[in-house]
């Protein structure tokens, strides 16, 4: 078993029946767990790479009604450096 995470964003929040229907999607063998943070309008995903894709994962997710905007990665990218004024 090889688990791996992933995260997207979310156009919509999602209503009470798709709610419901990510529930479900809990029960589909290979997830493992599934969350969603309202807040930051995301929806992470951990999951059995030997069983599912991220392409099934995400069209799981899709096929429940959650309008997916993008894929986003798990490690965010630094924040820029300061920026220094020059010597004199």
């Amino acid at each position: 078993m090889t688990n791996v995470e992933i995260l997207f964003r979310y156009a919509a929040p999602p209503s009470e029946q798709v709610a419901l229907a990510l529930g479900r999607a809990r029960d589909v063998y290979g997830i493992r767990s599934l969350g969603l943070d309202r807040t930051a309008h995301t929806v992470r995903v951990e999951f059995d790479a030997t069983r599912l894709t991220p392409a099934v994962v995400a069209n799981l997710l899709t096929s429940s009604g959650l309008q997916l905007a993008e894929e986003l990665p798990l490690i965010p990218p630094p924040a820029p450096e300061p920026e220094t004024a020059p010597a004199a």
